[in-house]
């Protein structure tokens, strides 16, 4: 059960310090900071584009269809119809502040869904009502199980033919792991989808207001839904009252209770994450859409609602606490990077204690430096709005500051603070990419690496051997989108090559290497001597890096070019020039002489031990495994899956949804490409599918020996 709160935190703060203004707090409990989430082709642009005419800040509704939305303003949006980048907006609902970020749902742009659920304090999970929990469906929905962000469920395009509002909860709940509970009912399906039944408050809404859904009446339930409304009902109460405290003892002495009492208990559920509150729709037709924002209001947290951000000291390791109320303390965390063809570097920053000025000095925790802000501003997607301030609670950008990136804290230089900083995934495919005239050499390098400081998952590396430039991403449209924007935005004409698979290299074993470089450069004497003990970790733990040897042995001041040395075999790897990954690398001890040990040296012989110990390492390659659902009529499924079996996939979960079958397997990315014209040629057209990056693997005994003669 979630615990009754014991005190009211207004009154929890005020009782720290007496001294700190009421205001602040009331301020904070009208603020919402909410993403909205789903597969691609949900309906989350529509539903954000709705909620943004409904609260006055446009006043012509777009289309994705058309290119016309708020969110979508990038050109690569507009021509495909698809989110790329998440669109931060700030608007107004009944005097709550909302910050609302429309997230991608396309899995090579799953890191913009990442980094915005690490500063959300909310979400809204839009589900298709046709095709229910999807691939990024999940993704998305774990992604916000590991940030512990409360949510409520949509149920858009109930308009649908198809469309089973039942079903969906049921997969939301099956698939999922989550416990929902529906606070409305559809009034008809499909193309006799009138409204919602809001049993709640046992009252009936329709949206009409000349077609653009802004007259909402409500009337009685009719007649032949009255009795499935009160068995909702009675569900609803049941269900929440077992997981509050409160509800509990009033549902006891009656279990009519009140719609007061039910929304203040499931208000505490939400934000307990104990339970998901499921509401319906239909976006595209302009309906349902206010109840929503009603919902975000009364159901998803304020700041002061969360658990208060926590970081380390970086001079103590000792942890602090960023809470929301506290005017002291500075605590923001820059968590997107843009560049504004009007005002240049744009970073994001959602700002967890004390308040950002403009002209403020703040210190960077990653560099170590004092830097002065330039312009804020609260973002309206393409569009923003120029403040001299950014409050506790609140998101916005900061612009004039080149050394700030994704991850990093903003803090005071007299109270330093480090918060978490955002993981990135792995890339999984890569292509070279070259500028077509010898001229354009440096502007291409520029649009590069203003790529990758806006996308972590944009990499950007060169190859010693080859001289290449080597572009990795998430996926073929990832590499695609980028290669668009060299030419389009970042007016630079680039040849490509074709994408191939990101493998890395690992080890299986524990292996140690020494090397000690004692060599003539010119005429002097340069000697050092490195050695290290490496050992496999988990996967995706990436590569750690210690140092136990004595500084008499290697000293403090020359550590940074023994690292250095490491990372460079790291990134270049020693089987295939595929990088290193899930290893950790120990320095155990080394040797120098005073007169001739130098940088180059000590840079060299931890280079030549660390592909030393690799090799007694067991080194072996890892390839992308991606998470492929197809959706095929039952008539192609044994077509589908001998296809699978003869890309190395194993076939894992099947499913019945309606007519079709729902297919699940793992299967190497270096299989896949090219599926989609395959699986249509299949099954004559009518199957669809989508694949998401899940693990690495180690290669079989054949790949390994192919790519090691490649």
């Amino acid at each position: 059960m979630v615990a009754v709160l014991e005190k009211d935190r207004t009154e929890e703060a005020a009782g720290a310090n007496a001294s700190r203004p009421v205001t602040g707090e009331l301020r904070l409990r009208g603020v919402r900071n909410m993403g909205i989430i789903a597969h691609i082709d949900a309906g989350k642009t529509t539903t954000t584009e709705r909620m943004l005419y409904y609260v006055g800040l446009v006043h012509r509704m777009g289309d994705v269809d058309d290119g016309t939305t708020v969110t979508d303003w990038m050109e690569q949006e507009k021509e495909r119809g698809i989110t790329i980048t998440s669109a931060a907006i700030t608007c107004d609902w009944q005097g709550t502040q909302i910050n609302i970020i429309d997230t991608p749902g396309h899995v090579d742009f799953t890191i913009e869904v990442e980094r915005s659920l690490r500063v959300l304090d909310g979400a809204i999970g839009v589900f298709c009502g046709v095709g229910g929990v999807q691939a990024q469906s999940e993704t998305v929905w774990k992604q916000a199980n590991r940030y512990g962000v409360p949510r409520i469920a949509y149920i858009n395009k109930m308009d649908r033919l198809g469309a089973d509002f039942e079903r969906v909860v049921d997969e939301i709940e099956d698939r999922l792991g989550s416990e929902v509970v529906a606070v409305q009912l559809p009034w008809g399906k499909e193309d006799s989808f009138k409204g919602v039944i809001d049993i709640i408050e046992m009252q009936a809404m329709t949206f009409d207001g000349g077609q653009d859904g802004t007259g909402v009446q409500v009337v009685d339930i009719p007649a032949e839904l009255a009795g499935a409304a009160e068995r909702a009902r009675a569900t609803l109460a049941e269900r929440v009252a077992e997981k509050d405290e409160t509800l509990f003892d009033l549902y006891m002495e009656n279990a009519d209770v009140s719609a007061a009492a039910l929304h203040e208990a499931l208000r505490r559920t939400t934000l307990a994450n104990a339970l998901v509150p499921v509401f319906c729709g239909s976006s595209l037709r302009n309906k349902g859409v206010q109840p929503l924002l009603d919902a975000v209001v009364r159901y998803l947290p304020s700041p002061l609602d969360v658990p208060a951000a926590k970081g380390v000291s970086p001079r103590s390791g000792e942890t602090i606490v960023c809470r929301a109320d506290e005017a002291d303390v500075l605590g923001a965390l820059a968590f997107k990077v843009a560049t504004d063809p009007y005002v240049g570097r744009l970073v994001f920053v959602r700002v967890y204690s004390g308040v950002l000025k403009k002209g403020q000095n703040v210190f960077n925790t990653r560099t170590k430096q004092r830097t002065r802000l330039g312009g804020l501003v609260r973002m309206h997607a393409d569009s923003r709005e120029e403040v001299t301030e950014l409050k506790a609670g609140e998101i916005g950008a900061v612009t004039g500051l080149r050394d700030l990136t994704t991850g990093d804290t903003l803090c005071g230089e007299q109270a330093p603070v480090e918060l978490m900083r955002i993981p990135f995934p792995e890339p999984v495919i890569f292509m070279a990419v070259e500028p077509r005239a010898r001229a354009d050499r440096d502007k291409l390098e520029e649009a590069l690496q203003a790529m990758a400081a806006e996308d972590p998952t944009c990499v950007i590396r060169h190859n010693p051997e080859t001289g290449q430039t080597i572009l990795s991403g998430m996926g073929e449209l990832h590499l695609e989108i980028l290669k668009d924007r060299i030419d389009r935005e970042y007016k630079v004409e680039a040849n490509t090559g074709n994408p191939m698979v990101a493998y890395h290299e690992t080890i299986t074993e524990t292996g140690e290497g020494t090397h000690a470089f004692d060599r003539d450069i010119g005429g002097k004497r340069q000697f050092a001597s490195i050695s290290l003990r490496i050992e496999p970790l988990e996967r995706s733990a990436g590569v750690q890096i210690d140092f136990e040897a004595p500084d008499s042995e290697v000293p403090s001041v020359f550590r940074p070019e023994v690292e250095g040395g490491i990372r460079d075999v790291i990134m270049t790897g020693v089987l295939a020039r595929y990088p290193l990954t899930d290893l950790r690398v120990v320095v155990t001890g080394g040797a120098r002489e005073e007169e001739a040990t130098t940088d180059i040296a000590f840079r060299t012989a931890a280079v030549m031990a660390l592909r030393e110990a690799v090799m007694r390492a067991g080194p072996e390659f890892l390839e992308p495994i991606m998470s492929v659902e197809v959706d095929t009529p039952l008539e192609f499924m044994g077509e589908v899956m001998g296809d699978l079996n003869s890309r190395r996939g194993k076939v894992g979960e099947m499913y019945m949804r309606d007519d079709s079958q729902i297919i699940h397997a793992r299967v190497p990315l270096a299989e896949i490409f090219g599926y989609s014209t395959v699986v249509r040629s299949l099954t004559r057209g009518r199957a669809s599918y989508t694949m998401e990056p899940e693990a690495f693997d180690r290669v079989p005994k054949s790949v390994r020996e192919a790519l090691l003669e490649s």
